[in-house]
C-alpha cells in the first residue's frame, strides 16, 4: 500500500477533532448544522481534503464543548499541522502519559526501540518502574501512580498481535540490580516472559562487544502501514519526534548496526535463562557481584572471532 503524506502533528490535529465530536454525543449533521455547515463539508474537514480558520475550529470546538486545555491544544496544532518534526517542550518534567507517543504506536506496524543503559518501558515489571521513578529527581512523588497506568497503557499495546516489536537489550541493563534482589529476579524473569511473544523479538547486545551504533543515546523507530516512519526521543525536559526522511534513515542504519552484533533470538533467550538461573540460586545478600556475561552463557558473539 501507497504510503500517504502525513505528520504527527496533523494525525493528531485530525483524531483530536473526531475525538470531540463523538465526546459531544451529537451526530456529525447536528455539529455540522449548529457551526453552520453543510455536512459534507464537516466530512471533508475530517477526511483532511479541506482546512478551517481558527475562528471556524473554535466555534467547532465550543459546540462540542471541549474542555478548554483540549481546545487550546488542537487551535495550537492548527496552523502547523502540516509541519514534518515536532520538538514537545515541556515545562518542568514530562507529562506522565505521552499522548503522541501513545497514539502513533496504536496505528504503528513494527517497533523497534533501544536503550543504552536500562531496559525499555515495555518490558518493565511495576516495581522496576517505581525504582525508575523514585530515582529521578524531577519527577514528583505524588506522580508515581499516573506515570505507573501511563506504562502499563503502552505495555498494553504489545498485545496487538498486527504489531511486531523489537527490542535491543543491552547485557549489562539485565544485570543492572534495581531495587532489592526480588524486583531484580522478577524484572529479568518478566524480560524473558516477553520474549516468547510471537510479535516480539528481544536481541541482546553483548557486553564483550565493546563500542556499538548505540552509544549515542535511546530511541524508538515506528513503521506505519500508509504513513511514513518516524522516530521518538525523550529527553529530560522535552521529546523530539523525527520525521525527516533523512533523519529517520540515520536510525535506521543504527538499527541495522545493532542487528549485526546482537546475538540473535534464540541465543538471546539463552542468556537470558542464564541470568534467570544465576539469580534463582543467589542470595540477596550477593546481588552486588558481578553476574555472568553472555560468555560465560556459553553463547558466541555474531560478527567476532571471540569464542
Amino acid at each position: 500500500m501507497p504510503q500517504r503524506s502525513s505528520t504527527a502533528r496533523g494525525r493528531e490535529f485530525g483524531a483530536g477533532v473526531r475525538a470531540a465530536i463523538k465526546a459531544s454525543g451529537m451526530p456529525a449533521r447536528r455539529v455540522a448544522e449548529l457551526v453552520g455547515w453543510q455536512e459534507a463539508k464537516l466530512s471533508d474537514f475530517l477526511n483532511g481534503k479541506i482546512g478551517c480558520t481558527e475562528t471556524e475550529l473554535a466555534l467547532l470546538l465550543g459546540v462540542c464543548r471541549t474542555p478548554v486545555e483540549e481546545r487550546d491544544h488542537l487551535l495550537d496544532l492548527r496552523p502547523v499541522a502540516h509541519v514534518r518534526g515536532w520538538w514537545q517542550k515541556h515545562a518542568l518534567c514530562p507529562p506522565a502519559r505521552l499522548r503522541t507517543l501513545v497514539e502513533n504506536v496504536e496505528a504503528a506496524k513494527t517497533l523497534t526501540m533501544w536503550h543504552p543503559h536500562g531496559l525499555p518501558v515495555y518490558l518493565q515489571t511495576p516495581d522496576y518502574m517505581r525504582e525508575v521513578i523514585a530515582a529521578s529527581p524531577n519527577l514528583p512523588d505524588d506522580e508515581t501512580v499516573q506515570r505507573l497506568r501511563a506504562a502499563q497503557e503502552l505495555q498494553g499495546l504489545l498485545s496487538r498481535r498486527d504489531l511486531h516489536c523489537t527490542f535491543y537489550v543491552h547485557e549489562q541493563a539485565l544485570h543492572l540490580p534495581v531495587g532489592g534482589h526480588e524486583t531484580h529476579v522478577s524484572q529479568v524473569h518478566q524480560v524473558l516472559l516477553t520474549a516468547v511473544r510471537t510479535n516480539v523479538t528481544i536481541r541482546i547486545v553483548p557486553t564483550a562487544i565493546g563500542a556499538h551504533a548505540g552509544l549515542s543515546g535511546a530511541f524508538t523507530r515506528l513503521t506505519f502501514p500508509t504513513y511514513e516512519p518516524l522516530v521518538f526521543l525523550e529527553q529530560e525536559g522535552s521529546v523530539l519526534i523525527e520525521e525527516q526522511s533523512e533523519a529517520v534513515k540515520l536510525y535506521q542504519e543504527i538499527v541495522h548496526s545493532l542487528s549485526r552484533v546482537s546475538l540473535n533470538e534464540e541465543q538471546s533467550k539463552a542468556v537470558l535463562i542464564h541470568v534467570c538461573e544465576q539469580l534463582a540460586v543467589a542470595d540477596s545478600s550477593e546481588r552486588g557481584h558481578v553476574l555472568p556475561s553472555a560468555l560465560a552463557a556459553g553463547v558466541p558473539l555474531l560478527g567476532s572471532d571471540r569464542s
